[in-house]
């Protein structure tokens, strides 16, 4: 049975997410369109690390908006999608029957999911960008996405980098103006409460309910660590700069991928 503090992660996540992606990509019409005429781009750079994907099953955990699954399956990929919000996977089916293709969309916990999905038969399992903050136990996490893995399987997660998220704030809009401060506390172990990540999408000036949640932000060492001790073997890390920009943020890391196969 779902306890409270559940039932109020999943009413924030089911809340205002269809209408937040239809703000940021357009109808899933229109942005099947632009996936069909470049599924690689919306990859970019975790793609690399996937090796050949055609026929491969693939599953990204928290999959949001199923963008990521939909290019994968465009690719020829088997892909599938564990999230916990219905109001994701309205947007991932229907841009998935838009861009003709199909992919599956398990609604779950990523950390309760049904043991019939539980099957340890995947290629590959991926996480990116904006995930391991919401878990307060990292080794529950990674040690989901080892069982999902059949033997030899890979699994890669590209997130922020806690230098960035943890220590640096960043301002200015311009490379000029641009200013960076050592503000934080890198090892600073406490919950904070954030606005959830769609709300920045949503229209201004719309009333919406309460939509936040808690966040533990982990050093690197915690996170290469709880990947070591779920069992993965670590076969590479790789700290990037900032890859949209060749100005902001010089020489400042701001994300990090981890490959590790089972």
């Amino acid at each position: 049975m779902d306890t409270k503090d559940d039932l109020e992660s999943k009413n924030v996540w089911n809340e205002d997410t269809y209408e937040a992606w239809v703000e940021r990509f357009g109808k899933p019409k229109e942005a099947a369109e632009k996936l069909k005429n470049n599924p690689d781009a919306k990859l970019y750079p975790i793609l690399q690390y996937f090796g050949d994907v055609k026929d491969k099953k693939i599953l990204n955990l928290m999959g949001s908006n199923g963008t990521k699954a939909v290019s994968l399956a465009l690719l020829g990929a088997k892909a599938a999608v564990i999230d916990i919000s219905s109001g994701n996977a309205k947007y991932a089916r229907e841009l998935a029957v838009a861009a003709g293709v199909e992919i599956k969309y398990v609604i779950s916990d990523v950390l309760a999911i049904p043991k019939e999905e539980q099957t340890g038969d995947y290629d590959i399992v991926f996480a990116e960008q904006g995930i391991l903050h919401y878990f307060t136990d990292l080794k529950a996490f990674f040690d989901i996405a080892y069982d999902l893995l059949h033997r030899g399987g890979r699994f890669v997660i590209r997130d922020f980098h806690p230098i960035s998220t943890k220590l640096i704030s960043s301002r200015g809009s311009t490379a000029k103006v641009r200013k960076h401060k050592v503000d934080g506390d890198y090892f600073d172990t406490s919950l904070e409460e954030k606005e959830v990540s769609f709300a920045k999408y949503l229209t201004d000036g719309v009333v919406h309910e309460k939509r936040t949640v808690y966040w533990r932000r982990w050093t690197l060492g915690e996170i290469v660590t709880a990947v070591s001790q779920a069992g993965f073997c670590i076969k590479l890390l790789s700290e990037e700069p900032n890859l949209s920009s060749e100005v902001f943020d010089k020489g400042i890391p701001k994300t990090y991928t981890i490959v590790a196969d089972k």
